[in-house]
């Protein structure tokens, strides 16, 4: 049982070489396509929200935003209700690109799970969206009792 981190790590790992393989935007990292699919799904979406979303670190999060800016990928503005946050909007290039990485997504996915009936991929799925929750949480109660 203790080996399934390393296995789950190995697959994203996986992903990310499969992906860099499809998408031409050579400029971005294996990392950024998480944060260019959640942009893209809500644009104008605080540096706080992704960082929460995509279980980052503010100082993570910022670093990878300031890549994406200084590569054209997106803007950030001053959040009127607190100048010290940012909203984080996509640019035209990120949109031109979005779509080849949602196609080397589904391609991965499709490529991953062949094989595997759509039962066994429904309780597998159930399974990781609990630990997905039972992960927040801790992290969450962590951070409240610091």
């Amino acid at each position: 049982m203790v080996k399934f981190m390393k296995m789950l790590n190995n697959i994203s790992r996986s992903q990310a070489t499969y992906r860099r393989s499809k998408i031409s935007a050579k400029d971005l990292r294996s990392g950024h396509y998480a944060f260019a699919l959640a942009i893209c799904h809500t644009p104008g979406r605080s540096q706080e929200e992704l960082a929460q979303e995509l279980c980052l670190n503010k100082s993570t999060v910022a670093r990878a935003l300031t890549h994406l800016e200084e590569k054209g990928y997106v803007t950030r503005t001053p959040l009127p209700s607190d100048k010290r946050q940012f909203a984080v909007h996509p640019t035209e290039k990120m949109q031109a690109v979005l779509p080849e990485i949602r196609q080397a997504s589904i391609e991965w996915t499709d490529l991953l799970s062949e094989g595997i009936s759509q039962e066994e991929l429904e309780i597998f799925h159930t399974v990781l969206e609990r630990m997905e929750t039972r992960a927040r949480e801790i992290i969450e109660n962590q951070e409240e009792n610091k």
